[in-house]
């Protein structure tokens, strides 16, 4: 979870970063049983975005405030396993569009 988060941290928040992060989190969906149903989720409220801005300009403004939406998200997730419902839920309900 740490390493997503600092990947994140350190990315352009173009579309490219997003089609990695989706990326990323199907295969740390894999990989990471224990996290399984966040990376699932974080990837699943992707697809919508990327479908949207397929082949078409991301605006800087959404580009930001979609980026901050996800790196709050992804920051919740680092919490403790007694707050992980928590935090599943407030990346369910983030809307990136």
């Amino acid at each position: 979870m740490v390493e997503l988060h600092s990947w994140l941290s350190h990315q352009h928040p173009g579309l490219k970063t997003y089609v990695a992060l989706q990326q990323k989190t199907n295969e740390l969906a894999q990989s990471d049983a224990e996290h399984r149903a966040v990376y699932k989720l974080l990837s699943s409220i992707l697809d919508p975005f990327i479908a949207s801005f397929d082949e078409e300009p991301l605006p800087a403004g959404v580009a930001e405030t979609t980026f901050q939406r996800l790196r709050d998200a992804d920051n919740a997730i680092s919490l403790a396993p007694d707050q992980q419902i928590d935090a599943i839920n407030k990346i369910a309900s983030v809307d990136l569009l």
